[in-house]
């Protein structure tokens, strides 16, 4: 795969993970994920196996995009680094955007990201903000 259709891959594949976290859609948030995957940040870090553990993980956050009002969810891809033939690093800062037209800055998070047959998976989440 070149490296235009990697970008193109990736800018599709957050497009779809954005919208699933705006939605709410569990399954689908879960099916972005490699098995088993590992979330770290500055004070907690947690790892999962399945994709129910993944869509648990994301239960309590889906109340919160509502209670916000989010209704779209854009990736920002600022840096993205091939590290191996299948891995990529990508540096995505999110913006969204509520019901009422208002924009929000969101999370600036790192993502380790494998490229299989299936598409782009996340393997690691890093949350830098």
């Amino acid at each position: 795969m070149s490296a235009a259709a990697d970008l193109d891959a990736l800018t599709d594949f957050f497009d779809h993970y954005g919208a699933a976290l705006t939605a709410g859609d569990l399954s689908a948030i879960a099916s972005c994920y490699a098995m088993p995957g590992m979330v770290v940040s500055d004070t907690y870090s947690f790892s999962f196996s399945s994709p129910a553990a993944v869509a648990l993980s994301f239960l309590g956050a889906a109340p919160a995009y509502q209670e916000r009002e989010l209704v779209a969810a854009h990736a920002q891809l600022r840096d993205v680094r091939p590290l191996t033939q299948n891995v990529t690093q990508v540096a995505v800062d999110w913006e969204f955007l509520d019901s009422r037209g208002g924009f929000l800055l969101g999370d600036s998070i790192r993502y380790l990201i494998r490229m299989g047959e299936q598409g782009p998976q996340i393997c690691v989440v890093v949350r830098s903000s």
